[in-house]
């Protein structure tokens, strides 16, 4: 059974750094394509970050090129996104999903079919 778990939101300052997890279970993580999405109240879903299966692609969404960077431990089987110089419009809640054997992968929701909970990132002084 594929699962993902979020974890590492929480209430941050602006301008101060965070590291998002997502732990996968039931699959070999290397042969899927990882996405992180993130939503915030009344906004639609908007992917930020994925990493390709098979040491694919990298993508970045234009609003967090620079700041956000995601990188895979398939040892761990868990994904990272780390999150530089925190801003409010940060504030969402971040999805990881999985997409498998997709080596370039994509920005869009509708790539992925399996979904983690979410985490909530807060970002305010």
């Amino acid at each position: 059974q594929v699962q993902l778990v979020e974890s590492g939101g929480g209430l941050v300052q602006p301008g101060k750094s965070l590291k998002l997890s997502c732990a996968t279970s039931g699959f070999t993580l290397d042969h899927y394509a990882i996405g992180w999405f993130r939503q915030a109240p009344g906004k639609e879903r908007e992917g930020v970050s994925c990493i390709g299966a098979k040491d694919g692609n990298i993508y970045y969404s234009d609003s967090v090129k620079g700041r956000f960077t995601i990188s895979r431990d398939n040892t761990k089987s868990t994904v990272y996104l780390k999150i530089d110089k925190l801003k409010p419009e940060d504030t969402a809640r971040y999805y990881c999903a999985a997409e498998i054997l997709t080596y370039t992968c994509s920005g869009s929701s509708d790539d992925y079919h399996f979904w983690g909970q979410g985490t909530q990132v807060t970002v305010s002084t």
